[in-house]
């Protein structure tokens, strides 16, 4: 677990030309042990849109807050009415060569371990079945009276049945897979209840305004812990979910190498910055350390 927090530092690394940090981020990786942090850049050529990005969706709205879902029956509604509307989107996802590339760069041992910050559910889709999804999966619904899991699948059908052919798939999709809606389409929506206590229902991802549970954050810790190196992908780490991690892992003098398209908040913790599109890059890594000698 981390000590004292350490001073953020004032001056980030300059981003590398793409084939020098190619080849720099090739090395790392053939040295093995690397534990690899994603985040929804990695997503972005699967359709799902970021949050930070050009055309991220905080750039649109603000999200829901885990007090404004608690404390809010209306909140509520507006929420699983806009989830239902965009579910089917995230769960139509699939992997893309980025996610494909993790999972062979897993298999083959270079990758230690797998943290991701997504909620899609497309690293185990790939295989990755032991990525750690620091903040859940919508593919998962918990009640928050008595604790029951169950599955998006199942309470697809059982809001489908409550408001029939309910569907307003026009609008831009968030990262979380929710879309925006007139205010008449929410205002008569259903909101299904637990099956087991009539509690309310939340999807297994941690909003904002919320902690991530502390074994998972321990885990995590431990994983980096474990390895030689941090690779980050595809995460500006504006948040301190992620960001705790690379300050974890360059405190404790392990190099840090961040891929992404864009600045990041843990730029100065990196030995190298590479902006490349996360498909084509990963891809090509795997090739080149896979056809190593």
């Amino acid at each position: 677990m981390p000590v004292d927090p350490m001073p953020e530092p004032t001056e980030a690394a300059a981003s590398v030309p793409p084939d020098e940090g190619l080849a720099g981020i090739g090395r790392l990786l053939a040295g093995r042990d690397v534990a690899v942090l994603t985040g929804a850049g990695l997503s972005t050529e699967s359709g799902i849109p970021d949050y930070r990005g050009p055309t991220g969706s905080l750039r649109r709205r603000t999200p829901m807050t885990y007090q404004e879902f608690t404390a809010s029956a209306e909140a509520r509604r507006r929420y699983w009415a806009r989830s239902h509307a965009g579910w089917r989107s995230i769960a139509l996802a699939r992997p893309n060569a980025g996610h494909r590339a993790v999972q062979e760069l897993r298999r083959s041992g270079l990758v230690s371990a797998v943290i991701t910050q997504n909620v899609d559910g497309l690293h185990h889709a790939a295989g990755t079945l032991d990525a750690v999804e620091l903040h859940g999966g919508l593919d998962r619904v918990v009640c928050l009276g008595c604790g029951r899991a169950s599955t998006r699948a199942d309470l697809d059908r059982r809001l489908h049945e409550l408001n029939g052919a309910f569907r307003d798939e026009s609008s831009p999709r968030n990262a979380d897979g929710d879309v925006e809606l007139p205010d008449a389409l929410v205002a008569s929506f259903r909101v299904a209840a637990c099956r087991a206590c009539g509690g309310i229902l939340k999807p297994d991802v941690v909003f904002f305004g919320e902690s991530v549970p502390k074994p998972r954050v321990r885990h995590c810790f431990e994983l980096v812990d474990e390895a030689r190196a941090l690779l980050v992908l595809g995460s500006s780490l504006a948040v301190m979910s992620g960001l705790r991690f690379v300050r974890h892992a360059a405190r404790a003098g392990k190099p840090v190498a961040i891929l992404n398209q864009g600045a990041t908040r843990g730029d100065a913790y990196a030995a190298l910055r590479v902006s490349l599109p996360l498909g084509r890059a990963l891809t090509e890594l795997a090739d080149r350390l896979a056809a190593a000698p």
